[in-house]
């Protein structure tokens, strides 16, 4: 059979899998949801039946694929979650954990409350034989940044199954592609990547979309794998790898790799807090170096390098200029100064030497 390590490929997913021996270390689904979507090249609007005699194909045709030890998580709306469970229990994963993503900019609506979530499923293959690393997705918590608790974690906390960090990605939003109508934040992209494979792995996005699947697993030092039925998506999808590509390679600092500026941008869309609140308190500054050591395995980097870094991201972001002494200002001031955009993760347009 071909290698299919880093490739963005043109099929229906089902018809690629069909009969394969296991080899992805982590699947991310996120399918239509059967809502009337108009894609490229399909019509998001099936009969209920059909739409979940499908579900069961495609999350089939992934299970087959997927290492004994392998992770799946699949996001889905309200109409089919009940039954994303149920499937899965029916092709024997386990399920980890049934998370919520909770964002802002919901669709507004008239006749009922604003829907502002979407679900998302964490199976794993083998009850007890998988992949977490929680070092890897710990934030500070409320004890250590508020409370001064003794009691505190030194290590951080491990988020909570209700993800609120993470906006939706709107179309004014610096991340925003253009060419697909519905796009995945980077950021949550990240945390499930970095709890769930290991650097070298492959990671499997059977709808491929926007390609930001693929994108992260590329930032992140995993190999990637995705299908899509649109040649449109994947053309734009292998431009935008290539971009990436090529800013890893070209990436020159004199203290920080591509990797330490990617985890310093990832710890703060995960904490849900904006670089300037950083800088402005050295006792979050504290915290955040310390969960980066965390993060990175316990390399320790330079204060002085990750100060620049966050000033930078600031800089970059809305064109503010901080300042670090914390006793003289409190951090009202900086929840005055943010803009509606959420914190982000440092994307293909911030990339350059600093």
């Amino acid at each position: 059979m071909e290698n299919l390590e880093n490739q963005i490929i043109n099929s229906d997913c089902i018809e690629l899998l069909k009969d394969r021996e296991p080899f992805i270390d982590l699947v991310f689904a996120d399918p239509p949801f059967n809502i009337g979507y108009e894609y490229d090249k399909y019509h998001d609007k099936l009969e209920s039946e059909n739409f979940i005699n499908w579900t069961r194909d495609w999350m089939k045709a992934c299970a087959g694929a997927l290492k004994p030890n392998g992770s799946f998580y699949i996001a889905i709306g309200d109409d089919y979650a009940a039954h994303v469970r149920i499937i899965g229990e029916e092709l024997g994963m386990n399920l980890r954990n049934w998370i919520i993503w909770h964002y802002t900019f919901g669709q507004q609506t008239k006749a009922k409350f604003a829907r502002s979530h979407t679900h998302i499923f964490y199976f794993t293959k083998d009850e007890k034989d998988f992949t977490f690393n929680d070092h890897a997705v710990r934030i500070p918590s409320d004890r250590q940044l508020k409370y001064n608790d003794k009691r505190a974690n030194p290590q951080g906390k491990m988020p909570d199954d209700t993800w609120n960090e993470y906006s939706r990605v709107c179309g004014t939003f610096k991340e925003r592609l253009g060419w697909h109508p519905c796009q995945m934040p980077e950021s949550l992209l990240s945390r499930i990547i970095a709890a769930s494979s290991n650097p070298g792995e492959i990671v499997f996005d059977p709808f491929n979309g926007s390609g930001t699947t693929a994108a992260v697993a590329l930032k992140m030092g995993r190999k990637y794998c995705a299908t899509d039925i649109s040649q449109d998506y994947v053309n734009n999808t292998i431009v935008r790898l290539d971009k990436i590509n090529k800013e890893i390679y070209g990436y020159e600092h004199a203290h920080l790799t591509y990797k330490h500026r990617y985890e310093i941008a990832r710890l703060c869309a995960d904490m849900g807090i904006f670089p300037e609140e950083i800088l402005r308190s050295l006792k979050i500054l504290k915290a955040f170096s310390s969960q980066m050591s965390l993060r990175l395995g316990g390399e320790s980097l330079e204060k002085s390098a990750i100060e620049a870094e966050l000033a930078k991201m600031v800089r970059e972001q809305k064109g503010f200029k901080p300042y670090t002494n914390s006793k003289s200002k409190k951090n009202s001031a900086s929840r005055k100064s943010r803009t509606t955009e959420q914190p982000v993760m440092w994307n293909e347009d911030s990339q350059g030497s600093a």
